[in-house]
């Protein structure tokens, strides 16, 4: 019997023993579990500025080219790119001997035209002129001849010395007379219709703006500035042979420019006049340098540019400097929304699962799911409207690469 209570007793120290290791395993397990690591960020109120990015070209507000009139050769050029030269200043000279050959041809023609419409307003050249009056001389002469030669025959006839055959003669022959007479005396007045005398004048015309014409071309073989400006753009040299139409130069005023920019077609709609630009250029000596604008117009058209389809937006540039050349390729960034005390959280601490947002909110040392309402984003914030409170914690992610999970203990990773 004492042998029994013996064994008894030492199965029920057994047994507790047993249990008592199993508590403490369970405990220390508890306690020593491994916890996922995050990185957390505190909800707070901070400016939130949405913003878009794109290209962008360069251009002068007015932009002037200077083509040549003909074809011919440079024989000199006088300025540089980059000189900054006054309205009117001769920057180049083109050979000028066809032209000059075209003003000539073209005076003649003026001349010409001229004498032409002079004889047309006095009824011919002063030949011309001087023959017409020989010929009505002559026929008033031969006029007045068959006059007398027909009376004589009439006088005749009344006393039977002339039949009536020979009076009829001298009668056609008189008739004629006075025909070809009325018809000299016609031709001395009235050579010229009303209709030619028009196609006189618009022939001098023609003639005229034929020389003005010329003439222009040949004052454009000295090349001058159309307008005060910088060169930005030289296209030819010395002795260079040029065709007509060619451009020679490009001049500007470049504190007066403005930015052509590419935005995608999804991203138009954000865009309005007026909105807020800057502007960057890679290739400047200064590589924190930013000049300020404004949209100034809308896309009114998408275009095609390589594989992009693109709203074309002009942007005025607030503080040029006359620094931005023309053509140059720059980055736009225009701002699109601006809020200046927002409820924000990272953008990376937001979720989303059927259209609905969410968070994992760090309720002691726990990952707590919170849906939540949001407002307006940009690359790195989310404006938060409801769901959160200002600093309140959300867990932006693990450092092992685990998913996040409802209920999950964490370890702050800092």
């Amino acid at each position: 019997m004492t042998q029994e209570r013996k064994q008894l007793n030492r199965r029920w120290l057994w047994l507790g023993a047993a249990v008592v290791l199993i508590v403490v395993f369970f405990s220390v397990r508890s306690m020593t579990r491994e916890r996922l690591p995050v990185h957390v960020a505190q909800v707070a109120r901070a400016p939130l500025v949405s913003t878009i990015s794109t290209n962008g070209r360069v251009e002068p507000e007015v932009n002037f080219e200077v083509h040549s009139p003909i074809a011919t050769t440079v024989k000199q050029v006088f300025v540089q790119t980059g000189d900054v030269v006054p309205a009117g200043k001769v920057l180049m000279t083109l050979d000028d001997v066809e032209a000059r050959a075209r003003v000539a041809a073209a005076q003649s023609g003026v001349k010409s035209a001229e004498a032409a419409l002079e004889a047309a307003n006095h009824n011919g050249t002063q030949q011309e002129r001087q023959m017409a009056s020989a010929d009505v001389a002559r026929a008033r002469l031969e006029r007045d001849q068959a006059r007398q030669g027909f009376q004589a025959l009439t006088k005749l006839n009344s006393t039977g010395a002339a039949s009536a055959s020979e009076v009829a003669a001298a009668r056609q022959r008189l008739e004629g007379a006075e025909g070809s007479l009325h018809a000299a005396e016609e031709g001395a007045h009235n050579r010229y219709s009303s209709a030619e005398v028009q196609r006189a004048k618009a022939a001098l015309t023609d003639a005229e703006a034929g020389l003005a014409a010329a003439q222009q071309i040949l004052a454009q073989t000295s090349v001058r500035a159309p307008a005060a400006g910088t060169i930005y753009s030289i296209n030819t040299g010395r002795t260079e042979y040029v065709e007509a139409g060619k451009l020679l130069l490009q001049l500007a005023d470049l504190h007066h420019e403005r930015v052509l920019a590419y935005f995608d077609e999804p991203e138009i709609g954000k865009l309005a006049v007026g909105q807020k630009i800057q502007i960057k250029w890679d290739g400047d000596s200064q590589p924190n340098r930013v000049w300020n604008g404004h949209i100034e117009r809308t896309p009114v058209t998408v275009i095609t540019i390589g594989t992009r389809n693109v709203g074309e937006v002009r942007v005025k540039i607030d503080d040029t400097d006359g620094d931005l050349l023309p053509e140059t390729n720059v980055t736009v960034e225009v701002t699109t929304h601006s809020e200046a005390n927002v409820l924000s959280i990272p953008r990376e601490a937001l979720h989303s699962e059927g259209g609905k947002a969410y968070v994992y909110k760090v309720v002691k040392d726990e990952l707590v799911r919170t849906p939540v309402t949001t407002g307006t984003n940009n690359l790195t914030q989310a404006s938060i409207l409801s769901g959160l409170a200002e600093g309140d914690w959300v867990t932006t992610g693990t450092t092992n690469g685990l998913p996040l999970q409802d209920g999950v203990l964490i370890k702050v990773v800092r």
